[in-house]
């Protein structure tokens, strides 16, 4: 053991290198603390919500038995749910069917390989639905799994039934849910003596009735799940799907800022608010912010979110926006940024990713002036900062105001595409397979098959023909312009 301590003008702090076993054998409380990213994920949609709706929404006294939360729910709308958005979940929620807060306990105790395998789900859904009938052992036990079906699912169970038939204190209750789960035997041997007499002593329970209930125990005990932390998650996995539900916007923006240094989920859940209706719109250096924000009703992509344009430079951007209003076109844009933070892979980051289309230009226009637009606008920074605008300022701001677009053709479409996806994780102006949409509109989903129509002339050879003709002609494109 190692004890170190410190102190300041008002506390002292003791720190020991005791294993969590050994300090909980001490009699030392041991605590588990958990930082969930989702927390700030409602906050932030609470914050958006107040901005937009102007609704001071209380997360702490919202209807826990909503209809449209619970609908949704039980649709298997569950994407972006804090806890229910796996294909299993999603699959439980669906059986369950939910009508209140009150059901997505069991739905966190559940969804685990022990009470999956062990058939403890289908047993519990159907005693839910009316199905099934649980006989219990001994009259004592039915109100303590009434409300989970004649399922022991939780460990407070475990402790309840040991209590109400044997009379054990909650300490030995506590102790023996433990030996059950860890399969102590010595510990097992001794509690399980003390339990049947305990049982005939307080009940008259017979031996062999007394047995079976503690064979029961020790059978759900490996599966038992602790109800209290069951039920802290369902209500932030609620409160998710409350927001979802009744601000569907804001939800998504906040959701989308969590994982915004993803890629590949910001990509996937653009994808799904694009199923839910809720329009993406692109990055814009008059519009966006530095995460996703509220746009009417659409979200805007923050500038956070484009490859290698990082916070420093974003932040520059929009206080300068917000001190001297929008930038005007993408002269005064580059006149404006300070250089030091905006440089020029961040310009023309921005460019490729669609942020000063805006301005009405080309992005082949101002990638072929940047060069030129960045070495101005340095110059005269650099001027300012030195106190001789005065002497040679003046022409190089006429300069810069006098720099004309070069008349040249746009980047390609599928190049536009290429660096859209490659800098953003999502298609703006379009998409790769655009071009097919219509032939495509014709042929047979693969979630429309089915034995009747698998017999017919099926057009799916059709689907697979068109994709990799899609591929291997982005692949030449793409190849001849590296050759360039």
């Amino acid at each position: 053991m190692q004890i170190t301590s410190s102190s300041d003008d008002e506390h002292e702090y003791i720190c020991t290198q005791y294993d969590k076993d050994r300090a909980e054998s001490l009699g030392l409380l041991k605590m588990d603390l958990l930082g969930l990213r989702t927390l700030t994920v409602i906050d932030d949609a609470l914050k958006m919500i107040a901005k937009n709706q102007k609704v001071d929404l209380d997360i702490n006294k919202i209807d826990l038995h909503d209809k449209k939360t619970c609908e949704m729910l039980s649709e298997g709308d569950t994407a972006a749910v804090f806890q229910m958005e796996s294909e299993g979940m999603t699959r439980l929620m669906k059986q369950l069917a939910p009508t209140g807060f009150e059901d997505l306990i069991p739905l966190v105790a559940l969804y685990r390989p022990g009470p999956l395998g062990s058939g403890m789900a289908e047993d519990f859904i159907s005693g839910r639905h009316g199905k099934r009938t649980a006989a219990v052992l001994h009259p004592l036990l039915e109100p303590i799994v009434a409300d989970t079906y004649g399922v022991i699912l939780y460990q407070e169970q475990v402790m309840q039934i040991t209590s109400a038939l044997a009379g054990f204190t909650l300490g030995e209750a506590d102790i023996l849910r433990r030996a059950m789960g860890k399969k102590k035997a010595k510990e097992l041997d001794s509690m399980k003596e003390k339990f049947l007499k305990g049982a005939k002593e307080l009940h008259g329970i017979k031996q062999d009735v007394a047995e079976k209930i503690f064979a029961l125990l020790q059978h759900f005990a490996g599966y038992g799940f602790n109800k209290s932390h069951s039920a802290a998650y369902a209500l932030v996995a609620y409160q998710t799907a409350y927001l979802k539900a009744h601000y569907p916007v804001e939800y998504m923006a906040a959701f989308l800022n969590s994982i915004i240094d993803t890629a590949e989920k910001v990509s996937w859940y653009i994808s799904v608010c694009e199923n839910m209706g809720i329009k993406v719109l692109p990055p814009n250096v008059n519009a966006s912010e530095a995460g996703f924000a509220v746009d009417g009703k659409a979200i805007r992509f923050g500038m956070g979110g484009i490859k290698s344009v990082g916070d420093i430079a974003v932040d520059s951007i929009i206080k300068e926006r917000e001190k001297h209003g929008f930038y005007k076109d993408f002269f005064d844009f580059t006149k404006r940024v300070d250089s030091t933070k905006v440089n020029k892979r961040v310009v023309e980051n921005l460019i490729k990713s669609g942020s000063l289309d805006s301005f009405g230009a080309k992005r082949s226009q101002l990638l072929a002036v940047m060069d030129n637009a960045l070495e101005l606008a340095a110059a005269r920074q650099n001027d300012l900062a030195s106190g001789q605008i005065g002497l040679f300022g003046e022409e190089e701001v006429e300069t810069m105001d006098s720099m004309m677009l070069p008349n040249v053709p746009e980047l390609p479409t599928l190049e536009l595409l290429r660096l859209e996806k490659e800098l953003i994780g999502f298609y703006v102006t379009g998409h790769p397979l655009d071009a097919y949409r219509e032939t495509l509109q014709h042929l047979t989903p693969l979630s429309k098959l089915n034995e009747e129509n698998l017999g017919t002339a099926c057009r799916l050879p059709w689907v697979v023909l068109l994709a990799i003709i899609s591929c291997v002609l982005l692949k030449m494109v793409t190849g001849w312009l590296i050759s360039f």
